[in-house]
């Protein structure tokens, strides 16, 4: 292990990486032996890539305050690593492209039904083909919804709420988002005019990639308090939606970056990888940065809260429900900062919280939180693969001192896109999952293989590290039934 990258171990599924050179604070990594053994294996093997250099870059960063945090499903991104977390103080600190990346609020939303498997059985290949039919997926794939220019200034400052007043969706599908669906602060102007056309007809699609919508079963509730008061049980048929601001927020990323660049050189703030350009929080260039990815948040709302109305109206239509029996649980996003207030060595503090590839995971008692959720803390819906399992969890007071009330949002991969596609074979994958009683829609069998279950590592070591650190807890987990992917 090179000398600047020795980790101490401090329990089951804690390492810290000390300050060493500029770290301002240390790194602090939660995960199974595993992923370590992985991430000390590509340092010492020169990946291009690698989660502990970027972790050492983010803990460089002016005003960071206790710790640059890496939660279990991390892995190499743009910047900031994909599991990677955040908190600057507002007068010293800065904000970050890489901190949010290019996906822009990419976030799930978890919708619940009446039904049970027995009830969907005969009706799975109909509701697949449905879902196939009415949801756009894949690259470039469009939506339904024709925006003007104003339209979408409109949509980048209401959000969820935009969408709704036009027909998709129910008034209290709102109160279930994150935010209510409409992060304030938005100004259309810090949004440039070609990012708004590539979201022109985007809204209301599910893009490709790892985005995916999948039918699924509650296969176990682990907390069953957490689980009554979320309105899910053992045998129902969820639907999870997985998807983010689509070409608007990647252009945004794209902007800001030469934007940001200029101001780091400006503000004279050294710069470790190219994604890590940033600008004072308080400046002009920081502050219309996050007024942009505000814009862009709401837009990933808006774009998740059609999909939903789409699904919904799939199963009202077979199963001849009415709208309010299929329920919005949550929707959260894991690509975002946020201005939050949190204890830091016992004194409340208000900071910026960058969350790359980490959803905010508030325990019990935060307003944050929807009313009839408080008693737990929100729901935390942690994506796995196509072929295993997802988690709903909860955040816990423990994770809101080590994490900032973050939590981990998926699997995390192992192998890259490119390698995936050298070992899997599309066919092959689709076949398994048949096997294992899975019904697979997709406009893309290379996406497949990028997408294997091979792919990603073990969701239930992912889970288990996050358990045993106490930052996030299990509530349920859900298997899934049908998959639609891009």
């Amino acid at each position: 292990m090179k000398k600047d990258f020795e980790l101490e171990q401090i329990s089951s599924s804690e390492w810290t990486l000390p300050r060493h050179g500029e770290m301002r604070v240390p790194g602090m990594i939660i995960a199974d032996q595993g992923t370590i053994e992985q991430l000390q294996a590509d340092l010492e093997g020169g990946a291009e890539w690698n989660a502990l250099v970027q972790v050492r870059n983010v803990a460089c960063l002016p005003g960071i305050v206790s710790a640059s945090l890496a939660l279990p499903d991390v892995h190499p991104g743009y910047g900031f690593p994909i599991g990677g977390v955040a908190a600057f103080d507002i007068a010293e600190g800065v904000v970050v492209v890489g901190g949010v990346g290019f996906d822009i609020n990419c976030g799930v939303r978890l919708l619940a039904t009446p039904l049970d498997r027995e009830e969907i059985s005969p009706f799975l290949t109909k509701l697949a083909d449905d879902l196939y039919r009415i949801v756009p997926a894949g690259l470039g794939s469009e939506g339904k919804l024709r925006l003007s220019v104003q339209e979408i200034d409109h949509l980048l400052q209401e959000g969820a709420r935009a969408v709704v007043e036009r027909g998709y969706g129910l008034e209290r599908d709102l109160t279930f988002i994150e935010e209510e669906g409409r992060i304030p602060g938005a100004d259309p102007s810090a949004v440039s005019l070609l990012a708004k056309q590539r979201q022109f007809r985007q809204v209301g699609s599910l893009g490709s990639g790892n985005h995916y919508l999948e039918v699924q079963t509650v296969e176990r509730v682990f907390d069953v308090e957490a689980a009554a008061i979320y309105g899910l049980s053992e045998g129902q048929v969820v639907v999870s939606i997985h998807t983010g601001s689509r070409a608007l927020g990647h252009q945004i990323g794209q902007d800001y970056l030469k934007e940001m660049a200029r101001a780091s050189e400006r503000y004279q703030i050294p710069i470790r990888e190219r994604e890590l350009v940033c600008a004072p929080i308080e400046s002009p260039e920081g502050k219309r940065y996050l007024s942009a990815v505000a814009g862009g948040s709401n837009c990933a709302f808006a774009n998740r809260q059609v999909l939903a109305h789409l699904t919904r109206s799939i199963f009202t239509d077979l199963f001849n429900l009415s709208a309010d029996e299929v329920r919005t649980v949550y929707d959260i996003g894991h690509n975002n900062v946020k201005v939050e207030d949190h204890l830091v060595k016992g004194e409340e503090r208000t900071l910026l919280v960058h969350r790359k590839g980490s959803t905010r995971a508030f325990g019990p008692g935060r307003e944050e939180s929807p009313v009839p959720y408080r008693p737990v803390g929100h729901p935390i819906l942690v994506g796995g693969t196509m072929g295993t399992a997802s988690y709903v969890m909860r955040g816990t007071a423990m994770g809101m001192e080590k994490t900032f009330g973050s939590g981990i949002h998926g699997a995390g991969r192992a192998l890259s896109r490119k390698k995936a596609a050298k070992k899997y074979w599309g066919e092959d994958v689709k076949a398994s999952m048949a096997a294992d009683g899975i019904t697979l829609r997709t406009r893309s069998m290379r996406g497949v293989a990028e997408e294997a279950p091979g792919a990603y590592k073990d969701v239930e070591c992912v889970v288990q590290a996050a358990v045993d650190a106490g930052i996030n807890l299990p509530v349920a987990r859900l298997r899934p039934v049908i998959v639609l992917k891009g």
